[in-house]
């Protein structure tokens, strides 16, 4: 995605808020572009690093709504700050949540069936040579071998895409730990 493209997004995704707002946001993203262009990275590896800009801009809508709310506890800001945090959280639970339960139920059943197949060709191993198979006892040997490489290899691409997993949820975490780290830092410093 280029420079242009990212805050074009990003603006159409703040509207609604103040003129100005949305100017300061754009500028600072922009800023981003800038300074990381001027160290020699390309556009898409900067807009990558920076996220998804309409998310980014759901973000920046729930902080503004929750500012305005603590800023003046009015029903206005109040019904604000609820459908910005609505906004927010929908994108998780409708659509995150069902496709991470998904994702972990695949995982976990691509490490059972390693561990069966690798359980499987121990078994072709150790008990195949006796059993008379056709081409005989080398033939059983070599499944053997084979089947349990091959849960090998399924354990290990488990375990890189599971690993890809974990990195994902951090990072979605991160984005997340933005959004309530100024609640944070008033908690720690004694305010309520």
């Amino acid at each position: 995605m280029t420079r242009a493209e990212f805050l074009t997004r990003l603006r159409r995704g703040l509207n609604g808020l103040p003129p100005e707002t949305i100017d300061e946001i754009v500028a600072d993203h922009e800023a981003h572009f800038v300074e990381a262009a001027a160290a020699g990275r390309q556009d898409p590896e900067i807009a990558a690093a920076l996220g998804n800009p309409e998310r980014l801009a759901r973000e920046v809508r729930v902080e503004a709504g929750l500012s305005r709310w603590e800023a003046e506890k009015t029903p206005s800001n109040a019904v604000a700050a609820l459908v910005a945090l609505i906004g927010l959280a929908s994108v998780d639970i409708l659509f995150l949540l069902p496709l991470l339960v998904g994702v972990a139920s695949v995982l976990a059943s691509l490490f059972i069936a390693a561990i069966g197949i690798f359980i499987g060709g121990g078994a072709a191993l150790v008990a195949g040579p006796f059993f008379g198979p056709p081409g005989g006892p080398l033939v059983a040997i070599l499944i053997g071998i084979g089947l349990m490489a091959m849960g090998v290899l399924m354990a290990a691409v488990t375990a890189v895409l599971t690993i890809w997993l974990v990195n994902f949820l951090v990072w979605f975490a991160r984005l997340h730990y933005r959004l309530l780290k100024p609640a944070l830092q008033q908690n720690e410093s004694g305010e309520i």
